[in-house]
C-alpha cells in the first residue's frame, strides 16, 4: 500500500463539545484534509510544539519523553497513521536505537506530538485518505473578512464531506490590543501554563509583523 505524506494544517476547537479539538492534517501533494478529533491536553501539546517561540516553564509529558529518548539515544524516524476503525485512527511510531528499528503503537495525537518534537515525517496510507479525507472550502464571506483558516470541530462532525472554514470569534478581543499589551498577555499565559491562550496570542502577534 502506498504512503501519503501529511503536514499539519492547524488545530481548532469545538464550541459545543467541551474539551474537543480537531487536528487538521493536509496531504503534502494534494488538497485533501484529514480531520482528527483530539483531547484538550494533546491539542495543547501539539500547539506548543508548533509555536516554537513559546517555551513552557516545565516540560510537558511529550517533552519529557523527548528528553528521555535523547538521553538513551532513541530517535523517532516517522509516524504512520495505519488504521481507521469506527472513526478512530490508529498510529505507529517508528523508532530507531543503535541501528535497530522498533514499531510502537500509539494514539494518533500522541504520535503526532512526538513527531513534531523529533522533526519526523507523518504518513498515512492512501486507502485511509481515500476513505476519510475531505475537501475543505472557504466561504467567500470569510475570505473577504479574515485570513484565519481555523476549522470548527462541530462543522467537521456535522458536515463530514464538505465544511465551511470560519474564523474563530474568541480572538477578536486581541485585535483591539497594542503589541505591548499582547506581549504582556503572552508572558502571563505562558507563566500560568495556559498554552491554548498563548498560541492564540502568538498568532495575533505574528499577524502584526
Amino acid at each position: 500500500m502506498s504512503l501519503v505524506r501529511l503536514k499539519i494544517k492547524g488545530i481548532s476547537y469545538s464550541q459545543t463539545q467541551n474539551g474537543a479539538y480537531a487536528l487538521i492534517l493536509n496531504e503534502e501533494e494534494g488538497d485533501r484534509k484529514l480531520p482528527i478529533v483530539i483531547g484538550a491536553f494533546e491539542a495543547q501539546s501539539i500547539a506548543i510544539a508548533l509555536e516554537k517561540e513559546i517555551k513552557p516553564p516545565r516540560p510537558l509529558t511529550h517533552d519529557l519523553f523527548k528528553n528521555f529518548a535523547d538521553r538513551f539515544k532513541i530517535v523517532v524516524k516517522q509516524v504512520i497513521i495505519h488504521k481507521l476503525v469506527d472513526g478512530v485512527f490508529y498510529s505507529s511510531i517508528i523508532c530507531e536505537r543503535e541501528n535497530e528499528e522498533e514499531i510502537i503503537d500509539a494514539r494518533t495525537s500522541d504520535a503526532i506530538a512526538l513527531a513534531l518534537r523529533f522533526n519526523a515525517p507523518i504518513f498515512t496510507y492512501k486507502t485511509i485518505l481515500d476513505k476519510a479525507g475531505i475537501f475543505l472550502k472557504f466561504s467567500s464571506k470569510e475570505k473577504e473578512e479574515d485570513d484565519d483558516d481555523s476549522i470548527m470541530v462541530d462543522e467537521i462532525l456535522q458536515e463530514g464531506e464538505a465544511v465551511e472554514i470560519e474564523s474563530g470569534s474568541d480572538t477578536h478581543g486581541y485585535r483591539e490590543m497594542s503589541l505591548q499589551e499582547l506581549h504582556k498577555e503572552l508572558d502571563k499565559a505562558v507563566a500560568s501554563e495556559d498554552y491554548e491562550k498563548a498560541a492564540k496570542l502568538r498568532d495575533e502577534i505574528s499577524k502584526r509583523k
